[in-house]
């Protein structure tokens, strides 16, 4: 692979993503494959079974190399198990009056990391979201200025070890590598947010099968992060438990007649459930469409109410606005927007990618964010396809060989 190249891999509890990209002039990027399969062996963001995530996360990817016709080596992953945790770490250093420069910034990024220094723990993003010089604060970018002290604030996100490496074990029995680390919803509000919203503040929900996750934007940056392990398959185990249907019944009712909010039809409108165990493909229960609707609520306005509690704990249930922008396969079930609204209090939208060249209609909707996500988190953070350790290409210039090859192309 080139090292203009990307691969993301959204490993979910739903289903598993890859998607190639190969980066743009202008600085975005362009799909050239895409690939998904129905994931197994993965709960709630955290692996059950090695082998079946193994074959889930395999498929994925052949029909993404299929697709781009080219092979891939290395991808960046998603994490939404090990039960991520935010923290806002402020570091200060002494600057004796010389020039910022880049050292200055990687030393107080490690300090900032060494915060969060814990076995128990993987660190996952260590991300400067304000600098302060001599106290005056508001700064994005402060090398080249001057100043006797600097101050950043640092939003440090980590997760539980063992889970993180699970993933990781999978991932390479796949003949992979991982570039990088990326917090589910910090890339799904990569991908569908638009950059007035995160500069006003934004709080971007992604509904996914296993869990429910927040990112919280402000001025531009990620400043919070949050997840509620609860996600759209709860909402099929309850509605499997309480009819005494098939789960893959369940799934069916659910995606083609759900809703999270009634409406007077409801009643009249009459619905044939399968009952679990019968070979009489005649046999059923006739129910009304109120009845799966009266399961399928409850469960919406839980986690809507968990959402509410912990931005209220964090305290950026006030100061990051009245915006909310959902996304994820569980936002897409009719009534979801207009609950939310009404339990959050606030302006609600609903997410999909946006800005992505040669993403097809089939995948771009609210299920493929973090997806989307994690190859625009690659192309801003210049994260090369081959490895953390750079691509062949920079290899190649940093040998002899290399440069001889660089001083003729840029003479003749």
């Amino acid at each position: 692979m080139r090292g203009d190249t990307i691969a993301a891999l959204d490993v979910g509890s739903a289903k598993v993503c890859c998607i190639i990209a190969q980066r743009t002039d202008d600085g975005g990027s362009r799909i050239t494959g895409i690939g998904h399969q129905l994931s197994r062996g993965i709960r709630a963001g955290a692996v059950v079974d090695m082998e079946e995530l193994e074959h889930s996360i395999r498929a994925a990817v052949d029909a993404a190399e299929e697709m781009a016709n080219m092979r891939v080596k290395s991808v960046v992953v998603n994490v939404s198990g090990g039960n991520p945790s935010s923290a806002n770490v402020k570091v200060e250093v002494a600057l004796n009056g010389h020039a910022i420069n880049e050292a200055d910034l990687r030393r107080m990024l490690e300090h900032g990391r060494a915060h969060h220094d814990s076995p128990d723990r993987e660190l996952l993003h260590a991300i400067p979201v304000d600098y302060t010089i001599d106290g005056n604060e508001g700064i994005r970018d402060p090398r080249g200025m001057y100043g006797e002290r600097l101050g950043v604030a640092i939003h440090v996100i980590s997760a539980v070890t063992g889970p993180v490496r699970n993933l990781n074990t999978v991932i390479n029995r796949c003949h992979l590598d991982v570039d990088a680390r990326v917090v589910s919803p910090f890339a799904a509000g990569l991908a569908c947010l638009v950059e007035d919203e995160r500069e006003l503040g934004v709080t971007c929900i992604d509904m996914g099968g296993g869990t429910t996750s927040l990112a919280v934007f402000i001025a531009g940056q990620l400043v919070h992060t949050d997840l509620i392990p609860i996600g759209g398959y709860h909402v099929t185990s309850d509605i499997a438990r309480g009819l005494s249907t098939p789960v893959a019944q369940a799934e069916r009712l659910k995606t083609l007649y759900g809703t999270a909010l009634p409406s007077p039809s409801d009643d009249r409108e009459m619905l044939k459930v399968p009952l679990v165990g019968e070979d009489d493909q005649n046999s059923g229960n006739q129910i009304p469409r109120s009845l799966l609707n009266q399961i399928i609520q409850p469960r919406i306005e839980e986690t809507l109410e968990l959402v509410r509690t912990r931005l209220e704990e964090c305290g950026f249930d006030k100061t990051v606005g009245r915006r909310v922008v959902l996304t994820g396969g569980g936002s897409q079930m009719q009534g979801v927007r207009d609950l939310a609204a009404g339990i959050l209090d606030k302006q609600v939208r609903l997410g999909r990618p946006v800005g992505f060249q040669g993403l097809p209609e089939a995948v771009g909707g609210p299920a493929f964010s973090v997806c989307a996500g994690l190859v625009r988190f690659a192309t801003t953070h210049r994260v090369a396809a081959r490895g953390r350790k750079g691509s062949r290409d920079e290899d190649d210039e940093a040998s002899p060989l290399g440069r001889i090859g660089r001083w003729l192309k840029s003479n003749f």
